[in-house]
This record gives C-alpha cells, structure tokens and sequence, in this order.
C-alpha cells in the first residue's frame, strides 16, 4: 500500500442491503425533499441502482432529481436500418447484459421530465452535439476542480459500484475503477459537517483493484449486495488504427525517454503508441527504418533504444494500451511514495530495486531516517524492504532473531553490521502505473480480474487530485511527484490546433461541447512546471465536415482549450512540430511543415496576409508530399510484415464484420458525394457483383423488394 495519502477511516458498519429497491427506499426515507446525486463517470456507475431510484422519482413529480456526473456510457445503436441490422448481434456477444442508462436514453429522446435535470463535465465525444438539454447543463470544469464543483451543486447522495473480496471480518470493498473523486468529495463534506449519504452497489464484474482503491465496507452507509447490481462491464472494442494514427503513434513513440513517465488516452491512437513503443523494444532496426522513412529532417532529437530502466505509467485514464505495455514489460519503473527514496533511486542508489548501503546512507544523510532509529523510521524502512521484516528496537539495539546490533547508524562499525546482518534484498511497495478510472474493451477487465496479486499492487487506482497536479495535501507530496515524474510525456489528443499554437480539444465555436477539458489542461500546465517533462498533443491533419475535406490546422478558430502559451509539441501523421520558445514566424512555419500539403499553401498565403510569416517564405521541399498516398507507401510493407497490424491488440468482430465493416465505411462516406456514390451503383450494377448472402442478411439485405433496399445492396456489394 502506498501512503501519498491516508486511507479512510473505517466507520461503523454499514447497513447491508440484499436488495436494490430495498436501498432506494432507504434513500428516499433518510433524505428530505429533493435528491442531488453524484455518481463517477464511466463504468464506476451503478447502473440498476441509478435506474431504479431515476424510475421511482420520474414518477413523483414532487421531488426533484438532480444527477451530476460525466461520460455516460451507452450500448452502441446504429444511426441507419443498416447499422442497426449490423449491431444487434455484435452488441449482444460484446456488451451482454450491460444495462442502459435510463437517464440516457430519455436524455437523448428529449423525454427528460421537467423535474429531472442531468449535469455532466464530460460527455461522450460527439453523441450529445444538438442536444439542447445536454449542451445546457454541461458543466465546464478541470478535472481536478469535479469534487469541488460537484459539491458546489448541492449533492446529498453519491453511489458507485465497487467490488468485494473476502467475508466476515476480511470483507474488503474496492473503489475498483473509480476512486478518482469519491475520496475528495467525501473529506470536503466532512471538513465542512454537510451530511452526504454514500451508497457501495457490488458488482462482481469489477476488477478488486488494491492500494488506495481498497476501504473497508463501513467507508459507505449502505452496502448493496443484491446480484442484480452485478452485470457486464461497458467495454467498447478495439477500433482499427488506420494508418494515419500508426503515423501519428510512431512519431509520438519516438519522443518517449527511457526512465521516464508516459500519459497516454483511449482509442486507435492510443492503442497506436503502445504498439509502436513495442516495435521500438523489440524491433529496434525496424523501428529505426520506418522512422526514417517518416522524417525527412532525421531522427536528430529522436529517441529510437530499448527501454533498459522502463517508464512508469501516469493517467487518469488507465487504458488498454497501458495494460499491454505492463505486460510487454515496458511499463516496470516502480516509483515509491517518498521523497528522499524516490530521489535515492532516482540517483541510482537502487539499481533494480535492490537494496544497497549506499540507498541506506542517502536517507540518513537526507535527514529522512535519525541515528538512532526512531519507531516510525524503522517502520518506513520495514515497509519499502529497506531492512528486513522482522528487525525490531530492543533498548539500544537492533535485535532480528538472534542477532543484535547497535542502534547508531552514525557509527561505521554499527553501520557496517546493520548492511551485512539486517538489510533487505529489495525494495517493496513500488508502483508503476497510477491511475484515476480505467475503461477498455472486455478481456481488458478479464485479465485484470485474473491478474496474480503480486502483479496487481503494482497499479495503483487512486484520487484525480493526486495525479492530475503536482502540488498536494500534504507537507513533501510534490517533492514526491516531482521526484516520480521524471522525463515525462504527457500525450494527449486534440481537434485542431491554430497556426499560432492554440489547441481545440473539447468543443466548437458556435459553443457546441464535444466531450469536455477533463484533465487535458491539468497535463499541459504540469509539462511546463517539470522541468524535464513535454507535453504533446496529437491530431490528425485534416477531418471530415459537411462542407467536404478540411484541414485540422487553421489560421484561427473561436474557441480554445489549451492557450497559445502553453504551446509545446504538436504531432500530425506527417511529422512533429516542436512550439515550445518559438517566436509567432517559427511557430507558423513548424505547424504548416506538418499539415496536409493539400492546404499548406492556403496557410501560408493566410499567415503571410496577417503579417506574421514574412513575404515570400515557402514550404520547404521535404515538406511538400504530405499526402495520404505518400503514408501509404511508406507504411504499408510494414503492416504486411506485422509490426503494425489494423488490430494490435485483437478485436471483438469477426473476420466477415470486419469485412462487412470496412464496406459500410466506403458506403457511408460516398453517401457524402451524390456523384460517386451514383457512378458506385452504375459500376456495382454493369459488374453484376453480389454480396455473401450471410451478409446481406446480416443487414436485413437479403429480401430487398424495393427500389431504396435493392439500390443499396448494389452499393453494399460493389464496395465489397
């Protein structure tokens, strides 16, 4: 267990519930009038308890109901006939009996009752643009400041699932995926004497997660033990990682130092910078050869070595793509919660963890252990196996079974024989993956939930104030951090960025909210109060929109998430682009070198237009084939050998979905062009080309009896 901050207090026992129904009457009978409830985002949701206490007030239009929350997750549903014949078997094998939200789903259908309100900081990227009612009650907020606003509310109820182990008197509960707020928002209703009613729903789904996850059951009021509280967690499979994101995750990869700390998000780009730190450890030549064939300045500044020391993982989202670097053995640099051991090991005084005289003498000389050694002194250098288990103080002595030595550290000979006779073998209690919540596809929780325990206490699911900032609750937490963070790549994705270095992340400038800061900012501000971290944010070139192709870098845009100031690293597929000191003519020309060539001269004339590129500079040569045909030449004979697979790490869809999918992509972005999408059928009908007749009725193709069914299935079949 690590201590960077005080486990909870255990409280009376709980009152245990068998019954959800049961829990929501206890909670309408403790709380008076309206209910304000708080619950974590993502799958530390207890989604029955949540729809049964939503059912009973939708009904009693005398109490209000108010839910504060973010990302509420919800089964896949196609947007066409098509995409709902295809899904319904795929959701059905993946998702299973993963209940809805009810509040979703009325939410989305407009349907909210007037005395029913949902506020959310982060929302599903994209679901809810157009939606009146979520774009009004989305709060914006750092991720670091939810616990705060979320009290700020005036939340009475917070419910989470959790998962259990062990019975009787070793009945542990486990904040599991989600003790990223809950601890906060507790300790500021408690210092300020507001009653807070705390609900635990067991759901067996849930990996127990130990370390500062773990409480005993008497941390909540009511425990819900009902197996209607246990279903399938929401795990959204693998996406493809396209070429573009392998572009963009290998040039990313590349900026990653060995002995450092690594943030990394979800999705294919995500999953496209864990597989290329994979083929950087494993395939180091490889790695070298496609880098090359990616950068036409060169690799200088590039790091391209295995990783001897290992990174240490530091997210607020543990993904996936994390998971498969612990068990790739890229994630393994255990950091400690100390600062003056932290900082020993940093110096090298513990090479692999092993415990040496001179780590030892470093904490006397630090002023961190006394001579002689006080009972706390002794009980820290127990805990990190820094002295064996057993020594213990007997007067002036040392005493582990039976040998004895004096108590003074300050004498060689004493300190001499506590090295030979009482040192450890190597330091214990190390972690080397924090993080705040996790989500991932199914055999993600799976192996968590068969992961030996040993493995398992080196990740650490904690508070969101711990990892998203550096400054702490307590006297040595950010020297502690700072000494844990070492050489970090804060990564994170962005929408567009402006030529003079603004990043757009979250929302639109019509106001529109995409999906929310979350802890972007956080990270960004933290790259630039480390002194040897950068922080890199990651986009692709251009994007799709109504109007047709369009670039993702622009002259400007009417909002902003990260500020012009805290520019930094900025990577496209077609290279990096290093902001950080620039003056506004270098900045402009850095981002213009790493956008689609299909716009880099537009930018140019726009910038020149505006005074700040000087009359006459043009885009260097090396610089001018940024084109998605150019990726695909270099790129494409090292996914046919291997190392960059369209699924790296597996996927949910059989062979024939995947097929079936990759047409309906075709189908669908023709439909955004009249003209190709006609010249299709015509081709598709003059070939007399047929799909697989499963496919077709897989997509309810199979009896086509009118002209629309009958038109797609020629389209469905000539993009085959």
């Amino acid at each position: 267990m690590t201590d960077h901050a005080p486990l909870p207090a255990a409280a009376a026992a709980p009152l245990v519930l068998d019954r959800i129904e049961r829990a929501v009457d206890e909670v309408l009978a403790r709380i008076d009038g309206d209910i304000v409830l708080g619950i974590p985002l993502g799958i530390g949701k207890p989604n029955p308890f949540v729809n049964a206490l939503y059912q009973r007030l939708k009904h009693q239009s005398s109490r209000r109901l108010r839910i504060v929350t973010a990302l509420s997750l919800e089964r896949p549903v196609g947007k066409s006939e098509l995409e709902c014949h295809f899904l319904a078997p795929l959701v059905e094998r993946v998702f299973q009996d993963y209940p809805d939200l009810d509040y979703v789903k009325d939410s989305r259908a407009g349907t909210l009752p007037a005395h029913i309100e949902v506020r959310e900081f982060f929302m599903k990227t994209g679901d809810y643009l157009g939606n009146a009612a979520a774009q009004q009650g989305y709060i914006s907020t750092n991720y670091t400041f939810v616990a705060r606003d979320m009290a700020l509310q005036g939340m009475n109820v917070i419910a989470q699932a959790v998962a259990a182990e062990g019975e009787g008197a070793d009945w542990r509960l486990s904040l599991s995926s989600n003790p990223d707020i809950t601890f906060e928002v507790v300790e500021r209703f408690e210092a300020v004497g507001q009653p807070l009613l705390k609900v635990g729903v067991v759901n067996a789904q849930m990996p127990f997660m130990p370390n500062h996850a773990s409480v005993a059951p008497g941390y909540f009021d009511i425990v819900v033990t009902d197996p209607a509280g246990t279903h399938t967690l929401f795990g959204p499979p693998n996406g493809k990682v396209s070429t573009a994101d392998y572009a963009i995750g290998l040039h990313a990869s590349s900026l990653v130092r060995d002995g450092g700390t690594l943030q990394i998000g979800i999705g294919s780009l995500g999953d496209a910078i864990a597989q290329a730190l994979i083929v950087r450890d494993r395939h180091g030549e490889a790695y070298r050869r496609i880098l090359e064939s990616l950068c036409p300045d060169g690799l200088e500044g590039r790091e391209t070595g295995r990783f001897d020391e290992g990174l240490y993982g530091c997210s607020e989202m543990f993904v996936n793509g994390f998971l498969q670097l612990i068990e790739a053995g890229i994630v393994r640099r255990e950091v400690f919660d100390d600062a003056a051991l932290q900082t020993a090991v940093n110096q090298g005084l513990a090479p692999g963890g092993v415990v040496t005289p001179a780590l030892l003498q470093a904490l006397l000389d630090a002023g961190r252990i006394d001579s002689p050694l006080r009972e706390r002194h002794l009980a820290f250098l127990r805990r990190f196996g820094i002295l064996r288990a057993g020594v213990r103080r007997d007067g002036r002595e040392l005493v582990l079974d039976d040998t004895r030595v004096a108590n003074d550290l300050e004498d060689p000979q004493a300190f001499q024989a506590v090295c030979e006779h009482l040192l450890g073998s190597q330091l214990t209690h190390g972690v080397t993956m924090t993080g705040g919540f996790f989500l991932g596809p199914p055999d993600f929780y799976e192996r968590l939930r068969r992961m030996p325990r040993p493995e398992l206490a080196r990740i650490d699911m904690t508070r969101i104030d711990f990892i998203n900032q550096l400054y702490g609750q307590h006297p040595g937490e950010m020297e502690m951090k700072r000494a844990q963070r070492r050489r970090a790549a804060f990564i994170n994705t962005t929408m567009m960025v402006t030529l003079l270095g603004a990043a757009v992340s979250d929302g639109l400038e019509s106001g529109q909210v995409v999906s929310g800061v979350g802890g972007q900012y956080n990270f960004v501000a933290m790259a630039h109060a480390l002194p040897d971290a950068r922080s890199i944010l990651m986009l692709r070139s251009t994007h799709e929109h109504k109007d047709g192709l369009k670039s993702s870098i622009v002259w400007s845009y009417g909002h902003a998430t990260i500020p012009r100031h805290l520019k930094d690293l900025v990577i496209t597929e077609y290279g990096v682009a290093d902001l950080r000191g620039q003056v506004d003519a270098e900045v402009v020309k850095r981002l213009i070198c790493i956008a689609d060539s299909r716009f880099q001269d537009e930018l140019v004339r726009t910038a020149q237009a505006h005074g700040k590129l000087e009359a006459g500079w043009q885009v260097p040569e090396a610089h001018r084939h940024n084109l998605p045909a150019t990726l695909d030449r270099q790129l494409h004979p090292w996914s046919e050998a291997g190392l960059l697979a369209d699924f790296p790490f597996g996927t949910d869809l059989t062979a024939d979905e995947l097929h079936i999918v990759r047409a309906l992509k075709r189908l669908k972005k023709a439909t955004q062009h009249p003209v190709e999408l006609v010249m299709m059928a015509l081709k598709a009908v003059w070939e007399g080309k047929e799909a697989p007749p499963a496919y077709l009725q897989r997509l309810g193709l199979d009896e086509a009896n009118d002209f629309k069914k009958l038109f797609i299935r020629k389209l469905f079949a000539g993009n085959l």
